[in-house]
């Protein structure tokens, strides 16, 4: 019998009654809770774009690139926010003089940082 694309690139089958199922091996020695923007990132691949997402699964490299898109997602945002902070003169003066309009405006802030980081990590 031909090889399956599969058996070319080295996996292998079990066979179950009639069925040929095959042989996948899930790392499991990586496992660890994964952080907001690495479940937004399997949200998303799961929903909207389930090739990529089986891809990645099947390969076993699914949840490198989730824990790298977490990292690099909050990277972004600590970056991204102490940036904004320095440009809009939100500084720990304000916040000693003006507690109220310092949280309004870093929350204001991070909501801005957080939109950016979605769209170009999460949503791509």
């Amino acid at each position: 019998m031909e090889q399956s694309l599969y058996e070319k690139l080295g996996g292998s089958y079990t066979k179950v009654g009639d069925y040929l199922l095959p042989n996948l091996i899930i790392d499991e020695t990586e496992q660890r809770p994964l952080g907001k923007y690495g479940r937004l990132r399997k949200q998303y691949l799961k929903e909207h774009r389930r090739g990529l997402y089986t891809n990645l699964l099947v390969t076993g490299k699914l949840f490198r690139h989730l824990v790298e898109i977490d990292k690099f997602g909050e990277a972004q945002m600590e970056l991204l926010t102490s940036q904004m902070a320095r440009q809009e003169c939100v500084t720990e003066a304000l916040k000693a003089t003006d507690q109220m309009e310092w949280v309004r405006r870093m929350n204001s802030i991070r909501n801005r940082a957080e939109e950016i980081v979605l769209h170009e990590l999460i949503y791509s």
